[in-house]
């Protein structure tokens, strides 16, 4: 099924509207859809170099538009976000979560899961709608959202439009893997940046 939908998209980024299906994979992936945007930036971008910026800006802005629809599904409709997460067996982690963030000390842990989310091959639907779950702040939400979601696009769209073919190539063998080490060196500097804003280290 999975190897379908791969498919499917690859050719929609080929339709004269790839644009609009963009927006709509985008949108959908971000709440329960399983193929990421990427599939469709990569061959989008090579096929029209010029317009690697507008490509890279419908995918964050619709990405985030759908992480919002999620959030939304896991605050109002319970029953069918959680059928989501146990599709993708995050259930008992985020039971576990929802029980650290009562107890205070869970926001900057879901803060950085939430960019990881967004950045890395984790399933950034399954956040979206746990955040909801939870209560998470929706303000900072659309924020970690807009940088995760934009940088990542921003990434492959620009790397698409110097290396073309050799990109796709490495992100064919090699993507997940980068995407999470980078992904985890940023949270890790951000938690840096935290600890010495929260202590004073320099002063």
């Amino acid at each position: 099924m999975f190897n379908t939908l791969y498919i499917k998209c690859l050719r929609l980024a080929e339709h004269k509207s790839s644009k609009f299906y963009l927006a709509f994979v985008a949108f959908i992936e971000s709440s329960f859809f399983p193929i990421p945007p990427d599939v469709m930036i990569i061959p989008m971008v090579i096929a029209n170099k010029k317009k690697y910026l507008k490509i890279f800006l419908i995918a964050t802005i619709f990405s985030v538009l759908g992480g919002i629809f999620g959030y939304i599904l896991g605050a109002i409709f319970i029953d069918l976000a959680m059928n989501v997460i146990e599709f993708y067996g995050y259930d008992e982690k985020i039971s576990n979560l929802k029980l650290r963030l009562k107890e205070g000390n869970g926001f900057y842990a879901w803060f950085g899961i939430i960019f990881l989310a967004g950045f890395t091959p984790l399933p950034y639907k399954v956040f979206t709608i746990a955040s909801g779950i939870i209560n998470f702040s929706l303000p900072v939400f659309i924020f970690v959202s807009l940088i995760s979601r934009g940088l990542r696009f921003f990434i492959v769209a620009y790397l698409s439009y110097k290396f073309g073919d050799l990109f796709t190539k490495f992100m064919k063998n090699h993507g997940s893997k980068w995407l999470t080490i980078l992904g985890i060196l940023i949270v890790i500097i951000f938690i840096i940046i935290i600890f010495i804003s929260k202590n004073n280290v320099l002063f």
